[in-house]
């Protein structure tokens, strides 16, 4: 990473200490299988934002000035759980450090290590998985790290949450909770999707982006596009709708497959991540604290199946 601030912000609100936000690149690409380049995605992520207004004219706000720290990038490459570990770790020291971490990959696969850090760390964590693919392989290509496998963990130990879908395997039918799976098919022809999925979240969530669950008329540069996919303003509307009645964790964005003839998708993910954290702060002053409601006796034993169906959040 030759980036030495988050979007080039000035140093004195990229320093550790003084950043309520963290960014951690993971340029990983070790088990994709179609097309290669999302370990390139983080350095060309970081190259639009560079080029992009860091005024929010929705919000009215220039998040970066709560502070966003650039954190060394994750290069474990040995093998896919190599990767997960150290994800994992990087995250959850961050966390620890009473910071909003966020995450931008790389492909899904990193996705493993941090919703394990972020259950960890946070009481009945709900995921919210946005992506055109279900990703609940239990394992794929003899590796359960696999991209394929990025939610099968969290749909276990988490209260998972799918939107977007449009493509997956029959296998997978198997562990998914179709009650709250949101196709997209469904729901092209049905926009009470929004408030279906909030009201079965639980008060912790942490979001995990898929670029490919755009479309690929505006997100063409991504591993595996799939006709058919959500459009930005729609996206934005569900987003900032999460982030004012749930209280955000954390979030990644992954999967950025960068082309060197087609660079809108690039900004269009450096929007995405810029927006996600203005929605975030938006009713923060810069010198109000941060304070995250992480769970400071966690053992790492977050580990509950499925909520039950009359549970009430």
């Amino acid at each position: 990473m030759n980036t030495k601030t988050y979007a080039g912000i000035p140093a004195e609100h990229s320093k550790l200490d003084q950043s309520k936000i963290v960014l951690i690149p993971v340029p990983y690409d070790g088990t994709s299988t179609w097309q290669k380049g999302a370990d390139k995605g983080p350095e060309a992520f970081l190259h639009a934002s560079e080029n992009m207004e860091l005024y929010d004219i929705e919000t009215d706000s220039e998040v970066y000035l709560q502070g966003i720290h650039l954190a060394d990038a994750v290069t474990e490459n040995a093998s896919p759980e190599a990767m997960v570990e150290a994800v994992h770790e990087a995250t959850k020291k961050f966390i620890k450090k009473n910071k909003f971490v966020t995450v931008f990959g790389g492909e899904h696969s990193i996705s493993i290590g941090t919703i394990r850090a972020f259950n960890e760390m946070f009481e009945d964590l709900t995921v919210l998985h946005i992506d055109a693919h279900a990703d609940l392989r239990e394992s794929y290509e003899g590796s359960k790290c696999n991209h394929a496998c990025a939610v099968y963990e969290a749909s276990q130990t988490t209260n998972l949450i799918q939107v977007g879908i449009r493509s997956m395997d029959a296998i997978e039918k198997t562990v998914m909770d179709e009650d709250k799976t949101y196709f997209a098919h469904e729901m092209a022809v049905d926009d009470s999707w929004m408030d279906s999925a909030i009201d079965q979240m639980t008060d912790n969530v942490f979001i995990t982006f898929d670029l490919d669950a755009f479309d690929p008329s505006i997100m063409p540069s991504t591993g595996t596009p799939e006709p058919g996919g959500l459009f930005y303003y729609e996206t934005l509307e569900f987003l900032k709708q999460v982030f004012e009645e749930k209280n955000v964790v954390g979030f990644d964005i992954v999967e950025l497959c960068p082309n060197e003839n087609e660079k809108s998708s690039d900004f269009l993910a450096a929007k995405l991540y810029y927006k996600m954290l203005s929605y975030k702060f938006q009713d923060q002053d810069v010198d109000d604290d941060f304070e995250s409601n992480f769970n400071t006796t966690s053992n790492g034993n977050n580990k509950f199946s499925k909520f039950n169906d009359e549970d009430e959040y």
